[in-house]
């Protein structure tokens, strides 16, 4: 392992790891919260045609892809907003253009692509260069940033899009910005644990904190570290052997995370009842002496 540490490939990936784990969480709290938890998917499955479309011209597939997963999370966006389609049904044709379009391009591109196409269908992560470190470190930045600005204003739209609009709160754009930032966490993440796995890390260990917390700040927070907990535990896991893919081992180690959360939670929220209903005793009796 100390050996590892000191190799560049290694703390390449392991900075990688560590800006996925916080960010794919923070965005998925906004959206397991909208009941949007299948959006990841789709637009990872969009991002696959902007992929697609990088080898086709011979340009940075993760350029591409931003590009193509942008328009389509606004896409969707616009189409769930006007109300004729509802937004599972929007989701299903993100999935089944997505999938068509990159399936098509890749056959159209030049031979060879499929290999590397793997490496954004499952992730590479052993493969990251300095290059896209840089891409990805701006990404996360922009992404953190969107939280934290407009972290309020998107809890409000989260939690009732009707009280935002009562609000006076301006919910085309807040609902824009959360799918255009579930975006660019898809591109983040797909040279971690793949196009197909990225969904599981924004929604995952949002799952797992909601077995233990209440609080939406609170929520969050211990999803990121949940998020961090995974992306740098199943990159570690696979270090110790070939055989194991980085992306499917996060992955994982998340869900071994959310089944021990859901034993734990029992006792925390027992806890909870317990103290809820000594308080309210407590208050009856103060009110009979009174």
């Amino acid at each position: 392992m100390i050996d590892l540490l000191g190799r560049e490939f290694f703390q390449l990936a392991l900075i990688a790891a560590l800006l996925v784990g916080l960010c794919a969480p923070a965005v998925g709290t906004f959206i397991v919260q909208r009941r949007l938890a299948l959006l990841g998917d789709g637009i990872g499955h969009v991002a696959l045609t902007g992929v697609a479309l990088g080898f086709l011209t011979g340009t940075a597939p993760v350029l591409t892809a931003v590009a193509v997963a942008i328009a389509g999370a606004v896409a969707i966006e616009v189409v769930r907003a006007r109300g004729r389609t509802s937004g599972d049904v929007a989701l299903a044709l993100l999935f089944y253009g997505g999938i068509a379009g990159g399936v098509m391009l890749m056959g159209i591109a030049p031979g060879g692509s499929n290999a590397k196409l793997n490496a954004y269908l499952f992730g590479a992560i052993a493969s990251v260069t300095r290059l896209d470190i840089w891409v990805i470190g701006g990404l996360a930045v922009a992404v953190l940033l969107v939280v934290g600005i407009f972290g309020r204003e998107l809890f409000v739209l989260c939690q009732d899009e009707e009280m935002a609009k009562a609000s006076g709160l301006p919910v085309r754009f807040l609902s824009l910005l959360i799918a255009v930032t579930a975006a660019l966490t898809v591109v983040i993440a797909m040279r971690v644990v793949g196009l197909l796995l990225v969904s599981a890390l924004m929604v995952i260990p949002v799952a797992t904190s909601q077995q233990l917390t209440r609080g939406f700040r609170s929520t969050m927070l211990l999803a990121m570290l949940f998020g961090v907990i995974a992306a740098v535990g199943g990159l570690l896991v696979s270090s110790q052997s070939a055989k194991v893919a980085p992306g499917a081992a996060i992955v994982l180690l998340a869900l071994l995370g959310f089944v021990l959360a859901l034993g734990v939670g029992k006792f925390v929220r027992r806890g909870r009842s317990q103290e809820t209903t000594v308080s309210q005793r407590r208050g009856t009796s103060v009110k009979e002496v009174a």
